[in-house]
């Protein structure tokens, strides 16, 4: 079977860029005549004008940071479909909260070619422990497997130890997840005794993948491959293994246009220099144009090794804004501010990110008098009830707390 997915991926650029440019006035007078949203947001655009990158860099910037606003305005999903909800298969919730959508279209999320590349084919049973629960992570996984021919076992999130014995019984060829949970399963089978080396190829997300990690798992005999997406746009870019097996950067998907621009703006940087990522798909129930998705990247010069000829990126490379992703769940200031609000008398809240022995770790810094351990453990139940993730608790003296306006500290780094 071929190392590409289709043809699309080997196609010229110029062969690409016709298609695409012929394609996008099309979405866009669809999205302006079905979706409200759109027919308010670009009512001074004629859609037959858009035919260049130079014409759509001059289109607004939707950034994700709104769609809070939007869809609480218009319920649940502000305008932004052009599909009834009965065409609609699922809403999911994330945090903000922002709702998603899916419908029964084959592959919705764009997720099979990223699959593909990581080396997963058809009649492979491949287990997945992204949560099926209100967020999109497990179904958005599952339909792309699906799409692939692929038979999967919605393992989700948790239960250790049952899920070890699934993998030994069934004896899944693939992994999907987060990085951090394969690690867990991987040293508690070797602790218990259990057989998962049935598991030949990883497709990790949602959090960082640091070389180290990726060379255990290559060290216990998997491939790991990671891709970048998110649950409103889908699947973004994808690595792909090159000439032995190296990985360079990320290759945009077929079904997206990806400009990387300066934050704050829609303005287009240098091909190299380190923007936001703004991305236009051709979802034709949710069409998302220059949606401002507040990750940063950067372009990475020439072809790809694998033989794909659509443009690189480098990867996720942090946030423009202060809003972050703790173990595949993004966290908003405004969080913090409702988790200031719940305990009206502390003073300055700063929630810290770190990564701990290869694990993200988060901790809330809490200006207050009152150090008592029972308001730590109310606090800690807050954050997790707030941001959907556990966390640590530190009290700080009232008025030591940095003056700076930053309330989430993303310190990573990764080794």
């Amino acid at each position: 079977m071929s190392k590409h997915y289709d043809t699309l991926e080997t196609r010229t650029p110029a062969e690409r860029d016709k298609a695409l440019m012929t394609a996008l006035p099309q979405q866009i007078a669809h999205a302006t005549a079905n979706a409200p949203f759109f027919a308010t947001w670009l009512k001074d655009v004629d859609p037959a004008s858009v035919t260049s990158r130079a014409a759509l860099a001059k289109l607004p910037v939707l950034r994700k940071s709104m769609l809070g606003e939007v869809q609480k305005k218009n319920p649940p999903m502000g305008g932004l479909i052009t599909v009834p909800m009965s065409r609609v298969r699922h809403v999911f919730m994330s945090p903000g909260p922002i709702f998603e959508i899916d419908t029964d279209e084959p592959d919705y999320f764009r997720g099979a070619r990223a699959m593909h590349a990581a080396g997963f084919r058809p009649g492979d049973v491949v287990y997945n422990t992204f949560s099926y629960h209100l967020t999109p992570a497990g179904i958005m996984m599952e339909s792309a497997l699906r799409a692939l021919g692929c038979a999967v076992v919605p393992g989700g999130v948790g239960n250790t130890e049952l899920q070890l014995d699934a993998i030994a019984a069934i004896r899944p060829s693939g992994y999907v997840g987060t990085p951090s949970f394969l690690k867990i399963l991987i040293e508690k089978a070797a602790e218990l005794g259990k057989d998962i080396s049935s598991i030949r190829h990883a497709f990790v997300g949602a959090e960082a993948l640091p070389p180290s990690l990726r060379q255990m798992f290559v060290e216990k005999g998997m491939t790991c491959l990671q891709s970048y997406g998110t649950a409103d746009l889908g699947t973004i870019a994808y690595e792909s293994p090159g000439i032995g097996g190296a990985i360079e950067g990320m290759t945009v998907d077929e079904g997206a246009i990806v400009e990387i621009v300066r934050p704050g703006t829609g303005d287009p940087v240098p091909e190299g220099d380190v923007g936001e990522v703004v991305v236009t798909t051709f979802n034709r129930a949710y069409p998302l144009i220059r949606f401002g998705t507040g990750d940063m990247s950067a372009v990475l010069a020439g072809p790809s090794p694998c033989g794909r000829t659509n443009m690189r990126i480098k990867g996720w490379m942090g946030r423009a804004d202060q809003r972050t992703k703790v173990r595949g769940m993004f966290v908003d200031p405004e969080q913090i501010a409702e988790i200031a609000r719940k305990h009206p008398g502390l003073g300055r809240l700063r929630l810290v990110v770190d990564w701990v022995n290869q694990a993200d770790v988060m901790t809330l810094k809490a200006e207050s008098s009152d150090t008592a351990p029972a308001l730590a453990e109310a606090l800690a139940a807050t954050v997790r009830t707030v941001c959907k993730v556990g966390g640590k608790v530190e009290f700080a003296q009232p008025g030591s707390l940095p003056n700076d306006g930053k309330v989430i500290d993303d310190v990573r780094k990764y080794t």
